[in-house]
């Protein structure tokens, strides 16, 4: 069973979730994925030291999904 987080939502992704996951992703649902809380995702994201590959959409970051799953060892 996944733990709660204080607001009630479960933390981390299943696996079903993550393989149902688009081409790419915001980095709010990485963070979720590989169990980050927001503010150390936003921090990596902006030091470039990220652990997948993330693209620079305007304002916005995005996590390529295949990037995601090869770190989660479900890359097929």
């Amino acid at each position: 069973m996944r733990k709660v987080t204080s607001s009630g939502q479960p933390k981390g992704m299943s696996r079903d979730e993550l393989l149902a996951l688009p081409v790419a992703v915001d980095l709010d649902t990485a963070n979720r994925a590989l169990g980050l809380g927001r503010s150390k995702g936003y921090e990596l994201a902006k030091q470039n030291v990220y652990p997948c590959k993330l693209l620079r959409v305007g304002n916005t970051y995005r996590v390529v999904t295949a990037d995601l799953l090869k770190l989660l060892g479900l890359a097929a």
